[in-house]
């Protein structure tokens, strides 16, 4: 007997559902595997060993690719991954072998205020606990590689003042790196919001003095937002990963030339502990259709994709892979088309942009939502007037989708509080703009509730695109900027702090350097880089403080707006509801 997601929590649905779980083997037998390409973590899910898939499958063409975006998200949320898992089920139902891709939840929001992003109610990635709590460790992997750079990068600041050059050569082998402790690049992560993390101070003399290490201004970000991170996303192999991880800038020298963690002699180390987490996790949907998830970064202040190598291997051996981005078409989508598409080689057939009744409502003028805190009244009753004006952010990133010259399809996500005129209005408003429309049922039936949702992509699939890039790689950066925030975003133009225009004019100086993409950092609550502006805004410039280089990656990250590598826990974050039945050992409280 299958929950009904109206009368039972999410957690609920999910423990139910994995009384009936494949056992990994089953799942990997489904999908193509062979037994020895499947590295179990118990019996539900497990590794694959990508190196072997890929060499056997290599001949095989690459099958129908999709993406999974949304409108710009607000704190009512507009269920994209409960989206991406329904539109799996519902290609299952429809007799076709279909896999997904998403991204590992971080600590972070799992224990603040968001949730683990595996979907909800009868359209959700699991076995859900695992998921949620640390998976098979890919993120406690990245911390290690990362923090070693820094544990590098540190006591050799501590070494150069302590020692000469002579004696930094006998002792080290290495010869002074003249970093200049004022200008680090890198800091240290941790996998949680923490907020009192953001600026600190470090190397403070204790009882062992200059011993105790080199005291320096240094930060914490979230582990999501480590170029590590950002590494594993877009590596296509272990020689790639390993001459990434050498090309991470960790600070420069008072001479101006960067100090990379090959300098350091830690990359070999750093990817070292990055070796396992190379192959992709594989799990499942309720409904038992593979899912693989790997990597975590977000969009907002990362480049919010899941990884190359878990595409590479869902086109080969799916007739349909679908692959989610974070948050909205701003943000998501554009770094999934004019960076996961580029270094990756792929090309999506269609994208589908998720949209749900009360998101629009909020974007066209009902009162924004609190999180924790009531839903407003407004929300529980039909305004039609409030949907059509909200549209206008849907059509701005159907637009945007049809930049890339693929096709565009708009998952309108139902709750049962729509009513059919709001619904008619936005499948007019949606089709108007160019976009195939869908209304989807799946958080309540599951694949039975997608399948016009499914019928829509498949036929969005068999029609042929156009894709092309935004920008190109030698169009100056500053330029390339501007391209994204008019055309992406709707700016009007962009301002620069000081620092910022420093770097850029730096950075646009080094042939190397000025030939990387750009993984912009910006609120996903708003086009503009005000969260607190909804729908489309107008008449505002995007504003860029500061300009980071993030060379493994492969791209330059300007940090627009106000936002933070490290965000915040919540003053009734979801810590508080998650505990242990210490007679069984069953995590309960997670969502």
């Amino acid at each position: 007997m299958v929950l009904d997601p109206k009368k039972h929590q999410d957690w609920e649905i999910a423990e139910d559902s994995e009384k009936s779980m494949k056992t990994v083997y089953e799942l990997g037998e489904a999908l193509g595997l062979k037994k020895e390409e499947l590295l179990p973590h118990g019996h539900f899910f497990g590794k694959i060993d990508f190196r072997a898939v890929l060499e056997r499958v290599k001949d095989k063409p690459n099958n129908k690719y999709v993406d999974v975006t949304a409108i710009t998200p607000t704190p009512l949320g507009e269920g994209k991954s409960t989206s991406t898992m329904g539109l799996v089920q519902g290609l299952g139902k429809r007799g076709k072998r279909v896999s997904a891709a998403i991204r590992q939840p971080s600590g972070g929001p799992t224990m603040n205020i968001k949730g683990s992003a595996a979907g909800g109610g009868l359209s959700q990635c699991i076995p859900l606990t695992p998921f949620s709590l640390g998976l098979t460790g890919d993120i406690n992997a990245i911390m290690n590689a990362h923090n070693l750079g820094m544990v590098a990068l540190t006591s050799r600041l501590q070494h150069e003042r302590n020692y000469n050059d002579e004696q930094l050569v006998r002792l080290s082998g290495m010869p002074r790196l003249d970093i200049d402790p004022t200008k680090v690049e890198m800091g240290w992560i941790i996998d949680f919001c923490a907020q009192s993390l953001r600026n600190i101070i470090i190397g403070i003399d204790g009882v062992n003095g200059k011993s105790d290490g080199f005291m320096m201004k240094s930060k914490f970000g979230i582990a999501v937002s480590s170029e590590v991170m950002a590494i594993l996303a877009v590596s296509t192999s272990l020689k790639d990963m390993r001459e990434r991880m050498g090309k991470i800038v960790v600070a420069y020298s008072k001479q101006g030339k960067p100090v990379t963690t090959e300098d350091l002699g830690v990359a070999g180390a750093m990817t070292a502990w990055m070796v396992e987490a190379l192959n992709p996790n594989l799990l499942q949907t309720v409904e038992g259709q593979p899912v693989f998830v790997h990597a975590g970064p977000f969009a907002n202040i990362a480049i919010g994709q899941s990884s190359i190598i878990a595409d590479q291997i869902g086109l080969k051996l799916s007739d349909y892979h679908v692959t989610e981005s974070g948050f909205g078409a701003d943000i998501g989508f554009e770094k999934f088309w004019n960076l996961k598409c580029r270094f990756s080689g792929l090309k999506p057939h269609a994208a589908v942009i998720v949209a749900t009744i009360r998101a629009l409502k909020c974007h066209g003028g009902a009162p924004i939502p609190v999180p924790g805190k009531p839903m407003p009244a407004e929300y529980k009753g039909e305004n039609v007037g409030w949907v059509e004006k909200g549209c206008a952010n849907l059509i701005h990133h159907i637009n945007t989708v049809k930049k890339a010259g693929i096709n565009p399809v708009v998952c309108i996500n139902e709750f049962y509080t729509d009513t059919p005129n709001e619904i008619k209005r936005v499948r007019e408003l949606a089709e108007a703009a160019g976009a195939k429309v869908a209304l989807s049922r799946h958080w309540e039936k599951g694949g039975e509730g997608a399948l016009e949702f499914a019928d829509a992509v498949i036929e969005a699939c068999n029609q042929p695109t156009h894709f092309n890039y935004l920008y190109e790689l030698d169009m100056p950066i500053r330029d390339r900027i501007e391209k994204i925030a008019k055309e992406v975003y709707g700016a009007d133009g962009v301002d620069y702090s000081n620092e910022a225009s420093s770097a850029l004019n730096r950075i646009q100086s080094d042939p190397e350097l000025s030939k990387l993409g750009l993984c912009m950092v910006k609120t996903h609550l708003s086009l503009s880089d005000n969260p607190s502006i909804k729908g489309v805004p107008k008449n505002w410039r995007l504003f860029v403080r500061e300009m980071l280089t993030y060379k493994g990656a492969g791209f330059i990250v300007p940090v627009a707006g106000s936002i933070s590598l490290m965000p915040g826990t919540s003053s009734n974050p979801a810590f508080r509801r998650v505990d242990v039945d210490v007679e069984t050992g069953k995590v309960k409280g997670v969502f």
